[in-house]
C-alpha cells in the first residue's frame, strides 16, 4: 500500500490505497519503513508524499476505531516523521482530509493543486482529531479560526486554505514535479508547524467562535472536547497538547455516539449501492444531460434549481402561462438571492438560468432524456399526465414520479412502457434536502434503477432505494411515529409535552410542531382517501380531522395544533386544541393520565423500529441500514443517535419484547407486530 520511487536525490512515498488512501495500518506501517528508508540513505536530501489515483489520504480506516487500535498509530508516524532530519513535503490533491491532512500538517511543507480540498471533520463523527489537528492548526490561523474549522468540519478549498497558510504552494501544472522541487528547494531544512508559538488572539473572538461552536453543535461532546483541546494549544506546550488531545479521542471513539455516526457514515455509501439482488446485472446507467420537469409548482422548481445547479439542461413544463411564469419567476428569484448573500457567483447564476427552457409545449419532452412529474398527488392526475408523457417522450427515456405515497405501479401502468418508470421522491425543500427515495416498481428495469441512483449523486443527493408501497420507507416509518404519539394525546399527553420529549431525544422538531408546519390538510387528506379502507376495529385518532375542520390546518392558516401570531409560535396549546383531545379521550372511554418524558420517547421509537421491522420483512427496504440513512437524512432523527435500527441494536432483547408488547396494549386492534431480530442482523 506504500511504495518508493527515487526522484534524484528525493524520495517519491507512493501511498496506494484505493479507493480514498485510507491511513490503515498497512498504510502507516509502509511510511514508517519509508521514512527509514529516507532517514538512512545518504544519497537523499528530502521526500514527498503524494497519493496514488485521484487523492491523497481522505481520512483514516474509520473500520479500525471501534477497534483496540495497533502500533504504529498515525501520532507515531507523523513524530517519525518530524523527527526525520530531512524534510519531507506533502503533495495533495483530491482530499486531504482527517487523519489525511493531520499527515500532511506533520510534513514540512504542503504543495497542493487548485482543486484540493482539505479539512477535519471528526466532529462530524463524533471524535475530534487525534494526530495532532486541534495543536497544529491553531499555530497557523489562530485559535478562533481553528475552533471555527475543527468544530463545523469545515471543508476548504486550496485557494482559501493558502491564504490561511494551511498549504505553502498551488502546484502549476504536474503536482509531483512541483512537489519534488519545493522540496529541493527547502535545502535539507526542517519547517515543523510544532515548533511554531499559537499567534495570540483577540478574547472576545475567541469567546464568539467558542458560542457560536457550541450552538451549531449542540453541545454535544465532540465538539465540548475540540473546544478544550484548541484552547489548550495557546496554553501548553505541544506534547502536553497532544497528550490531551489523544487521551480525548481515544475515550471518544469508543463511546456510543461515535459509533452511531459511524454506523450512519457507513450506512450512507451502502446506499448508494443497488441492492444486493440487482448487482449481479452490473446494470449501466442510461446518460441524462436533459431532464424535462412537469409542475413548476414548489416542488418542480426546486427539483429545476437542483438539477441545473448540477450542470444539466431543464426543460419546465406548464399547463398554462400563467403558471409557467410564475414557476419561473421563482427559479430566478432563488438564483438572484443567492447571488446576492455571495453565497453563488453572478456567472454560475446565469449559466444555469440560461440551461433553463421554461414551455407549455409537450412536444419538448422529445428531447428529454428523463422526464420527472411534479404534479398534484392525485392518482387520476398523475395516471393522466403518465399517459399524455408516452405519447410524447422518446424511446428509452426514463419516465419518474416524484410522489410521496402513491403507487407507482399504477402510474406505470398509464405508460406503454412500464420497465422505465420509476419513482424518485425528493424532499420538501427539493433544492436543499440531501434525501432522495428511488422507488423500484414491479415493472423497472436494472438500468433504469441504476440511473436513479446515478442521477442522485450527480445532483449530491443521498440515495435509498425502495420498494413501492405506500409511503415508501420515509413516509411508512414516520406516519407508524406519528399515529403512536397521537395515541399518547388520548393517553393523557399535550401535544408540547410529546414535542418536548422528542426534541429532547434529539429529534429536529416534535411531530405536531412538523405537522403544523407542513400543514395538516396534507395528512387530512390521505386519511379521507384511505377511509373507505380503513378497519372500523382499527385505533383511529380523529383529533386532527376535528382540528382541520374548523380551519386550524397549520401554520399557513394561523392556528393548528398551536396557534402562530406573526410567526410566532405559542409555548403551550390553547384551549379548543385542549379540549378537543379531552373530548377525544372521554369518546375513547380512556381516563387521562401522565405520559412521563421516558414513555414518549420508549413508544415512538418502538413504533419507529416495529413498522421498520416489517417493511424489511415486506421487502420495501432492502438493507436495515437504508432505514436509518431515510430517517436520519429525511426525517430529522439525529444522526449521532444512528436511526432507529442503530437504536434497536443498542438495547436488550427483554427490553424490546416488553416495549413491543407495550406498544401492542396501547396501539389496540389493528397493531401488527413486527419481528425485531430482522433488525439485528447486521449484515442486512
Amino acid at each position: 500500500m506504500v511504495r518508493t520511487e527515487r526522484d534524484g536525490d528525493v524520495l517519491v512515498i507512493i501511498i496506494d490505497n484505493p479507493p480514498v488512501n485510507a491511513a490503515s495500518l498497512e498504510v502507516r506501517r509502509g511510511l514508517l519503513q519509508a521514512i527509514g528508508t529516507l532517514q538512512s540513505s545518504a544519497d537523499l536530501q528530502a521526500a514527498i508524499l503524494i497519493g496514488a489515483g485521484n487523492t491523497f489520504v481522505a481520512g483514516s480506516d474509520l473500520r479500525e476505531f471501534g477497534k483496540p487500535l495497533e502500533a504504529p498509530q498515525l501520532p507515531g508516524v507523523i513524530a517519525a516523521i518530524e523527527e526525520c532530519v530531512k524534510p519531507v513535503v506533502a503533495a495533495l490533491h483530491g482530499a486531504a482530509l482527517g487523519g489525511g491532512f493531520e499527515l500532511a500538517l506533520g510534513c514540512d511543507a504542503r504543495v497542493a493543486t487548485a482543486s484540493t480540498i482539505v479539512g477535519l471533520p471528526e466532529v462530524t463523527l463524533g471524535i475530534i482529531p487525534g494526530a495532532g489537528g486541534t495543536q497544529r492548526v491553531p499555530r497557523r490561523v489562530g485559535v478562533a479560526r481553528a475552533i471555527q474549522m475543527v468544530c463545523s468540519g469545515e471543508r476548504i478549498a486550496s485557494a482559501r486554505a493558502l491564504e490561511l497558510g494551511l498549504i505553502d504552494a498551488i502546484a502549476e501544472g504536474d503536482l509531483r514535479a512541483a512537489a519534488v522541487a519545493h522540496a529541493r528547494a527547502l535545502g535539507g531544512r526542517k519547517c515543523r508547524i510544532r515548533d511554531a508559538a499559537v499567534p495570540s488572539g483577540d478574547a472576545e473572538e475567541i469567546e464568539a467562535a467558542v458560542q457560536s461552536a457550541l450552538r451549531a453543535g449542540k453541545r454535544r461532546p465532540a465538539v465540548i472536547a475540540a473546544i478544550e483541546a484548541v484552547q489548550a494549544s495557546a496554553r501548553l506546550p505541544i506534547e502536553a497538547g497532544l497528550a490531551q488531545e489523544r487521551a480525548a479521542f481515544q475515550e471518544l471513539r469508543l463511546s456510543r455516539e461515535a459509533f452511531a455516526l459511524r454506523h450512519q457514515f457507513f450506512a450512507e455509501r451502502e446506499a448508494m449501492k443497488l441492492p444486493q439482488a440487482l448487482q449481479a446485472s452490473r446494470a449501466t446507467p442510461r446518460p441524462v444531460q436533459t431532464v424535462a420537469i412537469i409542475g413548476a409548482g414548489t416542488m418542480g422548481t426546486g427539483i429545476a434549481i437542483t438539477v441545473l445547479d448540477a450542470g444539466m439542461e431543464v426543460i419546465l413544463l406548464e399547463q398554462d402561462d400563467a403558471a409557467l411564469q410564475r414557476g419561473s419567476e421563482r427559479i430566478r428569484a432563488h438564483y438572484s438571492s443567492r447571488v446576492a448573500s455571495g453565497k453563488l457567483k453572478a456567472d454560475k447564476a446565469a449559466a444555469n438560468e440560461a440551461r433553463l427552457g421554461a414551455t407549455t409545449d409537450w412536444k419538448q419532452l422529445r428531447r428529454a432524456d428523463l422526464v420527472i412529474e411534479a404534479v398534484f398527488e392525485d392518482m387520476q392526475v398523475k395516471q393522466e399526465v403518465f399517459a399524455r408523457i408516452d405519447a410524447y417522450a422518446r424511446a428509452g427515456a426514463v419516465l419518474a414520479t416524484n410522489t410521496s405515497f402513491l403507487d407507482v405501479d399504477a402510474m406505470a401502468q398509464a405508460t406503454s412502457r412500464p420497465q422505465d418508470v420509476l419513482g424518485l421522491h425528493f424532499f420538501s425543500p427539493a433544492n436543499v434536502m440531501k434525501l432522495l427515495e428511488v422507488v423500484r416498481g414491479a415493472a423497472t428495469a436494472p438500468d433504469v434503477l441504476a440511473t436513479g441512483l446515478e442521477l442522485a449523486k450527480r445532483l449530491r443527493k443521498q440515495p435509498v432505494v425502495t420498494g413501492n408501497a405506500f409511503g415508501f420507507i420515509g413516509n411508512r416509518i414516520y406516519s407508524a411515529y406519528r399515529k403512536q404519539c397521537e395515541f399518547m394525546l388520548e393517553d393523557g399527553a399535550w401535544p408540547e409535552q410529546v414535542d418536548a420529549a422528542l426534541q429532547a431525544f434529539g429529534m429536529a422538531m416534535g411531530p405536531f410542531a412538523v405537522a403544523d408546519l407542513t400543514g395538516l390538510d396534507i395528512a387530512w387528506r390521505i386519511r379521507k382517501s384511505q377511509a373507505a379502507t380503513r378497519d372500523p376495529q382499527e385505533r383511529y385518532v380523529a383529533i386532527l380531522d376535528h382540528l382541520c375542520e374548523q380551519g386550524r390546518l397549520g401554520q399557513k392558516t394561523g392556528a393548528g395544533y398551536y396557534t402562530y401570531t406573526e410567526g410566532k409560535r405559542s409555548a403551550a396549546t390553547d384551549e379548543t386544541v385542549r379540549g378537543i383531545i379531552e373530548q377525544a379521550s372521554v369518546a375513547r372511554g380512556i381516563v387521562r393520565r401522565v405520559v412521563s418524558a421516558e414513555e414518549i420517547q420508549r413508544r415512538a421509537l418502538l413504533a419507529m423500529a416495529n413498522e421498520a421491522a416489517l417493511l424489511l420483512a415486506e421487502g420495501v427496504a432492502s438493507r436495515a441500514s437504508d432505514i436509518d440513512v431515510v430517517l436520519v437524512q429525511g426525517y430529522g432523527f439525529p444522526r449521532w443517535e444512528g436511526g432507529p435500527v442503530f437504536w434497536v441494536r443498542q438495547q436488550s432483547a427483554d427490553a424490546l419484547q416488553a416495549g413491543l408488547d407495550e406498544l401492542a396494549r396501547c396501539s389496540g386492534s389493528g397493531f401488527v407486530r413486527g419481528d425485531l431480530t430482522v433488525l439485528l442482523d447486521c449484515a442486512r
